[in-house]
């Protein structure tokens, strides 16, 4: 980048610092606070992702990207610079000069979208521009709306609050931009050593112990970056060779991180970036959002725990011998303490700070905690370097919610949201099993070329509202139902992102390693239905009993349909045993008595006959090494 990178590190330690001191002293009015948000963040894209893969390894900045980097830094700092001007233009109508600005605008943020994120998004946001531009053009009565100008659209989507600087991007500038930060200091600090060092100690022994322990060491990781492919890489280093050296086939081992690895956007207390825009959605504070995620999310990871367990007892893996593994107590003792900061981010959320300042108190923390042991304690160039690496990782994060806004946006502007939910119903017939079927395929078609973040805002915004007002259906468990399938679009083949990057590790076929993470997470399609018939699994007018047995009833389910995908039980499991697994674990989580006890019968009776057969040998012990 030559001279440039210290352009690029200076606007990120601008970013960063921006957001530290206006968390601490008070946010600016929402619109003013967006523009910062996103100009800097728009300058720093232009000046770090070169417009094509080919010049990825160039060392300069093309004079087009400076410009481009200036001019859309202008086109979001318009809004405050000329603050009134056009807040009045609302009413008096915008000037030539307003509209050049509100188009580029719109195109400068699609072209920071396509180098950060990818073009998939871009294809669908410009989709959907043109959806508001061709109207009664439209031959399906059902989608067609009066039409609108460019001349309408594009200053609705870049200056009104419905578009780009919609509460998508305004989440962002306020809650998810300091928790992305919070999760660069945590690693910067050394804590996902910690994670990965303690899940070994505790799990280690264990039939295919280091299979479990990456899940254990991907679900706390994830807790604190909410990324499925960055916590694949990250966290697989590690865990995906030594899960391979202990007898694990590759595309098994691949699999397993990057299942693991998307639950994190999932993990209370940090989730993914949607979970902070789904507080306004819900309207409901981050502590109930938090409450709400936590039973469905270890009911994910237990399922993925029970399907790694499965595959181990079919492969005739044991655990790593004690004498190989480190010391729980030691390790609680001598760095125990580096759990201090998730303790305070929980602690604050649940005594009723606001996850702003829940935030700050965790990165203040975090860095109090890094200065314990001299190995982790940050110099004055690592904290700059903190400050600018906090501001790097969040780019893809404030693309997407900007390109999110601009869907977001037109469905707002065209009513598609009311048209979309009435073609639902149309085609369910009023069913919700087929209601809730038609929202899924909608939510992982999306994920396969949306981000997590943008995924949910497109279907909260269209197909959620469906679901609540037709079928009276409780918000929470709703709004949990969209976010869970835009996430595992991460591991659905034929576009899994997530377990590609874990192939790319393991040195595995990546269509295989999808196929077997879709079926170690299999719990991902099955929680968010149970999440909708039993929405006390989400706190929603719980009771101990009915809680308790909802459950019990999801993890038994869970057990069946992981024995079947895997294709062991007590012993190797037959065809016709699988069949009966796989229906029994399906009906065990509906919350009808007469299907969980059906279930339960064919469960026990594939059991019995599964345990009246001799076990084969062939045990493969495990190593600690990597």
């Amino acid at each position: 980048m030559g001279r440039w990178v210290w352009a690029v590190s200076l606007l990120g330690i601008a970013l960063s610092s921006f957001h530290l001191y206006t968390g601490y002293f008070g946010t600016l009015p929402s619109q003013k606070q967006g523009a910062v948000h996103l100009g800097l963040a728009l300058g720093m894209i232009f000046l770090l992702f070169p417009a094509w893969r080919s010049q990825r390894n160039h060392s300069h900045v093309p004079w087009y990207d400076v410009v481009l980097a200036f001019a859309a830094t202008f086109g979001a700092y318009y809004k405050i610079l000329f603050y009134d001007e056009v807040l009045r233009a609302r009413i008096t109508g915008y000037t030539t000069f307003d509209l050049i600005v509100a188009g580029l605008g719109v195109l400068f943020v699609l072209e920071a979208t396509r180098r950060t994120v990818g073009v998939p998004i871009v294809v669908v946001a410009s989709l959907a521009i043109a959806y508001a531009m061709l109207g009664n053009h439209i031959p399906t009565r059902l989608l067609s709306h009066p039409g609108f100008p460019l001349q309408d659209i594009a200053p609705y989507l870049w200056f009104r609050e419905g578009g780009v600087f919609g509460t998508p991007l305004q989440i962002s500038a306020k809650f998810i931009f300091l928790f992305l930060f919070f999760g660069v200091v945590l690693i910067q600090t050394g804590v996902g050593s910690f994670f990965n060092d303690l899940a070994v100690a505790a799990t280690g022994r264990f039939t295919g112990g280091t299979a479990k322990a990456a899940v254990i060491a991907s679900a706390l990781q994830g807790m604190i970056s909410g990324s499925s492919v960055g916590n694949t890489v990250a966290s697989g280093s590690f865990t995906i060779p030594m899960m391979k050296k202990a007898g694990f086939r590759p595309e098994v081992a691949g699999a397993t991180e990057a299942s693991a690895s998307t639950g994190g956007q999932i993990m209370p207390p940090l989730m993914g970036a949607a979970a902070f825009i789904m507080v306004e959605y819900v309207g409901v504070s981050y502590r109930e959002i938090m409450y709400a995620a936590l039973i469905p999310a270890l009911m994910y990871f237990c399922g993925i725990f029970i399907g790694v367990h499965f595959e181990a007892k079919r492969s005739r893996i044991l655990g790593i011998p004690r004498d190989q593994l480190p010391s729980k107590r030691k390790l609680l003792l001598s760095r125990g303490y580096m759990l201090l900061p998730l303790v305070v981010i929980v602690a604050t959320v649940s005594v009723g700070f606001t996850a702003q300042r829940a935030a700050l108190l965790g990165i203040a923390t975090a860095l109090l905690v890094s200065l314990v042991r001299k190995e982790t304690r940050p110099s004055l160039p690592d904290l700059v370097r903190i400050l600018d690496r906090g501001a790097r990782v969040a780019l893809p994060v404030i693309a997407a919610v900007a390109t999110a806004g601009i869907i977001a946006g037109v469905v707002g502007m065209t009513g598609l949201g009311a048209k979309f939910a009435a073609g639902i119903i149309s085609l369910a017939d009023g069913t919700l099993i087929l209601a809730l079927i038609f929202t899924m395929l909608a939510c992982i078609v999306l994920g396969m070329g949306l981000p997590t973040t943008a995924n949910y805002v497109v279907t909260a915004t269209i197909a959620a509202p469906a679901l609540i007002n037709e079928f009276g259906l409780a918000p929470m468990s709703v709004h949990l139902f969209v976010f869970y399938f835009g996430i595992v679009a991460d591991i659905t083949p034929p576009v899994c992102l997530a377990a590609y990057a874990g192939a790319g590790i393991a040195g595995a076929n990546p269509m295989k390693t999808g196929m077997t993470a879709l079926k170690l997470a299999i719990g991902a399609f099955i929680i968010p239905y149970a999440l909708i018939y039993n929405p006390a699994l989400v706190m929603v007018d719980p009771t101990p009993l009915g809680l308790t047995i909802a459950v019990l009833l999801l993890v038994i389910g869970l057990i069946s349909v992981s024995a079947a995908l895997m294709g062991y039980f007590v012993r190797d499991a037959r065809p016709w045993e699988r069949l009966v697994l796989l229906a029994s674990g399906i009906a065990m989580i509906a919350p009808e008595l007469f299907t969980s006890a059906l279930g339960f019968v064919g469960i026990v009776l594939v059991a019995w006959i599964q345990s009246r057969r001799p076990q084969e040998s062939g045990l493969k012990q495990a190593s600690s090494g990597a």
